[in-house]
């Protein structure tokens, strides 16, 4: 039978997001109050990556974890903006880095059972250095090191942000065809 939407209010929106409040029949046919957080971006991660096979993670303060959290550079990209180019321009303001080959090597959903939040991850290689350009909301702490030892720092339960351990750890696995 599949969901179907009886009705549905906005109970709080801002630049970024709006949560919804849907009145619904679930597949069982039973009535359900759904939340629904609908993001006005699609996340961006990128997996930049030397001729060395090291990689780049930035560290930071997440307000709502209220702890510290390693992460690839990533960030949003208006609903309208291409996400490759969106994923450009936050390499470079994170990191510092531009790149001169990309490759896309997945699409995921955040949460799927609360939002409907879809992430673009591209590879990065032939990197030159540059200046950072942080957000006034960043204070980032960048750091360089061999993809393996990023993996290590997933299976230590160190890097914990998903879109972060599922693009490190594919592009670890050797899956991915890179140029």
């Amino acid at each position: 039978m599949g969901w179907k939407k009886l009705s549905s209010r906005t109970i709080w929106e801002n630049d970024w997001m709006q949560v919804r409040e849907d009145d619904v029949v679930n597949p069982g046919g039973g009535k359900n109050l759904y939340g629904h957080v609908h993001f006005k971006n699609q996340a961006v991660a990128i997996v930049p990556l030397d001729d060395n096979g090291n990689t780049w993670l930035v560290g930071q303060d997440r307000y709502t974890l209220g702890a510290w959290s390693w992460e690839l550079p990533m960030g949003g990209a208006p609903l309208g903006e291409a996400p490759i180019d969106a994923a450009k321009r936050e390499l470079q303001e994170e990191t510092g880095l531009t790149a001169a080959a990309w490759t896309e090597i997945m699409q995921l959903h955040t949460s799927n059972s609360i939002t409907d939040e879809c992430g673009f991850v591209f590879v990065a290689r032939d990197l030159t250095e540059g200046e950072t350009a942080f957000e006034e909301t960043e204070d980032l702490e960048i750091c360089k090191l061999p993809l393996a030892e990023a993996q290590a720092m997933i299976e230590r339960g160190e890097i914990t942000d998903a879109i972060s351990v599922a693009a490190l750890l594919f592009v670890a696995s050797g899956t991915p065809s890179l140029p």
